[in-house]
């Protein structure tokens, strides 16, 4: 491990195949990244009754920023309600400051409040306040309430500047006032009303599923000698994953904490971790 001599191999998550081609995928942002790209061939946005349509590369380019947009929000729903980064991504910009200047953010958190309930699955209210709890600086407080559970989260002021609300913010930009009145999408002789941009994005990948199989692979033993070559083994076309230990004591004690015999200490680093933690394989 020092040496840097230990790799994993990294197969790929999904199998598309279109007619007789087939392409590996290695997950779910390449899958939407490569469906899209079907999907915006001869398709248009046409933002409002009297607007000129927006095609090709611009069409293309908006729609990719999404996607990544969306794979932060998947990521973040983790820590923060996911409907609540949704509603973010329709709003002005904000910072951390402006979260904190008080009466001046209640425009922005009466819209807020208006979306996430208006992105709310049937059923489900949510009560939103401005908030500032002892050990926590200003921010959102946000309780979900669905058949009579409750569930509480918190947006802190410090969010709007993370690099995470950095990309969700420059898009929100985008977007505000994008989608007007009569708004709708179209690819080939097809058309759909829309309201909001992703429903635009969200029809558009519909379209580009139709007449794909799309395979997902649990694990690496359900592919054939082959295909295992094709995708993992293959040294021209592998994607390996270089294991590395950059500072030496530090990875002795996260050793020692998962793999000691105290009990306290793993507990106690599970509970802190477990909702951030990502590629795990069960």
């Amino acid at each position: 491990v020092d040496r840097g001599h230990i790799y994993i191999a990294q197969p790929p998550l999904y199998k598309v195949k279109k007619g007789k081609q087939e392409q590996y995928l290695k997950d779910d942002l390449a899958l939407n990244q490569y469906l899209l790209q079907l999907a915006v061939d001869n398709a248009a946005l046409q933002v409002n009754a009297d607007a000129p349509l927006i095609t090709g590369i611009a069409l293309e380019t908006m729609a990719r920023e999404y996607l990544v947009a969306q794979a932060i929000i998947e990521r973040l729903s983790h820590r923060y309600d996911a409907v609540a980064l949704k509603a973010v991504l329709h709003l002005p910009k904000m910072t951390a400051a402006g979260v904190a200047a008080g009466d001046a953010f209640s425009g922005w958190l009466s819209r807020f409040i208006s979306l996430i309930n208006e992105f709310a699955d049937a059923g489900v209210v949510y009560e939103v306040a401005l908030s500032s709890p002892a050990d926590e600086a200003v921010g959102i407080a946000i309780q979900r309430h669905q058949h009579g559970v409750s569930r509480e989260t918190f947006l802190p002021a410090s969010f709007f500047s993370t690099a995470d609300y950095k990309v969700l913010g420059e898009l929100a930009a985008q977007l505000e006032g994008l989608i007007g009145a009569d708004a709708r999408v179209l690819r080939g002789e097809k058309t759909a009303p829309i309201t909001h941009f992703e429903q635009a994005i969200d029809w558009l990948m519909q379209e580009g599923r139709r007449g794909l199989g799309i395979q997902r692979y649990k694990g690496l033993g359900e592919m054939n000698p082959d295909q295992l070559w094709e995708t993992t083994m293959n040294p021209a076309t592998r994607r390996l994953l270089q294991v590395r230990i950059e500072d030496a004591i530090a990875s002795d004690e996260l050793f020692t904490i998962l793999m000691g015999d105290l009990v306290e200490p793993r507990r106690d680093f599970i509970e802190r971790f477990a909702l951030s933690a990502v590629n795990i394989d069960i």
